[in-house]
């Protein structure tokens, strides 16, 4: 890591971590494995007046989000630097108003399906969390996950596929932005998927 971002992650992230219980008088998203920031970082420029919590386990990736934050100056994002398992644990019910999984690691080969993270378990633990209403936005490139992930949330009694008709969930969102993963490491067709905590 260059020494201006280890300075970032040293000096600034600190600053940056999330405090629980979250301040109420605003709403909350939260991304789940932000990579190098893009999303997230348009996502907190458009949507000022939201607080959107990124989770990333590496630490390069969160070198990354540092230094778009500390360039444009955004001040509505807390980061929390590890798996995002524990912190979805140690929240309240029903404070968060939009979630977003985007281009999760696929875990291809079978053996190894069971660390995906779009299971039964993760998707309660997740509903607990979110209010009623609250979007969840996931995106992969690749078919057998997307199959899998559609799997185990269509028969999840706590959410529902908006999907009316197939640009639904072959075109992205209207606020979306390519992130550097899908520019460069596309294996196939795009799956965004939108479902809703009921």
């Amino acid at each position: 890591m260059r020494v201006g971002k280890r300075t970032l992650v040293d000096e600034l992230l600190p600053k940056l971590a999330v405090k629980l219980p979250l301040e109420s008088n605003k709403n909350w998203w939260l991304e789940i494995g932000f990579g190098g920031g893009e999303h997230l970082a348009h996502m907190a420029a458009l949507y000022p007046h939201v607080g959107i919590i990124g989770c990333e386990p590496y630490i390069n990736g969160t070198g990354d989000l540092l230094k778009k934050i500390d360039v444009e100056k955004l001040s509505n994002i807390r980061i929390h630097p590890d798996d995002a398992r524990p912190l979805i644990d140690a929240l309240p019910d029903a404070v968060l108003d939009k979630v977003f999984i985007l281009y999760p690691d696929p875990w291809p080969k079978t053996r190894h399906h069971k660390r995906r993270i779009i299971s039964k378990e993760f998707l309660d633990s997740l509903a607990r969390v979110m209010k009623l209403g609250a979007e969840l936005r996931l995106a992969t490139d690749h078919a057998d996950y997307a199959t899998w992930m559609l799997e185990r949330l269509l028969c999840h009694p706590q959410f529902t596929w908006t999907a009316k008709h197939s640009a639904d969930w072959l075109n992205a969102w209207y606020d979306w932005i390519p992130t550097r993963y899908e520019i460069k490491a596309l294996a196939g067709r795009p799956t965004y998927l939108t479902f809703r905590r009921l």
